[in-house]
């Protein structure tokens, strides 16, 4: 009875938990909750069978905040203001003329929207980034081409990773969905590659990401830290991180 109970009481908490993480591995679970892996395991069958869940690689997904976790126009307004002030800062960091590639996310249009009136080249994979250099009479905008991701506004696939792999940039400007120690992640498998693509056409990479990104782990690793040169992100990030980026000498602003 007592097992059962823990057990019911465990399946609870672990439902609670990824109304609030994309993403939780089991080794994660099992620490947490001080339960064996096969455990673990029991409970996420049953969340699965429940449509709490998907049951991935090494842990599981959450169903139920995804659709928003994958919606642009969710994500635009979570630390909004962190955002603008994000955007400015590291849109300080590009020089006239030079060759930008521009992710997509909400945060990165925050970069497009300081970057508009500059004579610097763009080439992006994101819609509402192209869409905020709309009536620019100095920049100028390259679209990768490829699928169209629907609700995020992004190019994915070959075609866009080709075009990529064809061009050579200054710097690139990038949000992402987790930061740790093992490096940057993203919840979408499909815009992983696109992402490396990015990483590899350029000099400097610069991510752009509010503190709440921090000490997530989400679904698809994406580059360890020591492929990026520079982070901004705002002043709440904690000290903690701020010693985490110090300690692989990346540069970091806080906006």
């Amino acid at each position: 009875m007592m097992d059962l109970l823990k057990q019911t009481q465990r399946l609870r908490q672990v439902q609670d938990l990824f109304t609030k993480q994309e993403f939780v591995n089991y080794r994660d679970l099992a620490d947490r909750f001080g339960a064996s892996k096969s455990s673990i395991r029991r409970d996420l069958l049953e969340l699965e069978r429940l449509g709490v869940l998907r049951r991935v690689h090494g842990g599981a997904i959450s169903l139920k905040t995804r659709d928003e976790i994958m919606d642009y126009g969710h994500l635009a307004v979570i630390c909004h203001e962190e955002k603008i002030r994000i955007g400015k800062a590291a849109a300080a960091l590009v020089e006239n003329e030079q060759t930008v590639i521009l992710g997509g996310g909400s945060t990165v249009v925050e970069v497009a929207r300081h970057l508009s009136e500059r004579p610097i080249q763009i080439v992006t994979n994101s819609i509402p980034v192209a869409q905020v250099f709309w009536d620019s009479k100095l920049a100028e905008v390259t679209l990768t081409g490829g699928y169209l991701y629907p609700r995020l506004g992004v190019q994915l696939g070959p075609i866009c990773e080709k075009m990529l792999h064809s061009v050579k940039a200054d710097i690139l400007i990038m949000g992402i969905r987790g930061i740790t120690e093992a490096g940057i992640s993203d919840s979408n498998s499909l815009i992983v590659e696109s992402l490396r693509a990015m990483i590899r056409a350029v000099r400097k990479v610069v991510i752009v990401a509010d503190h709440t990104k921090f000490g997530r782990e989400a679904l698809a690793p994406v580059a360890g830290l020591k492929e990026i040169h520079h982070v901004v992100s705002d002043e709440k990030l904690s000290p903690e991180f701020q010693r985490m980026l110090e300690a692989y000498h990346l540069d970091c602003t806080l906006a």
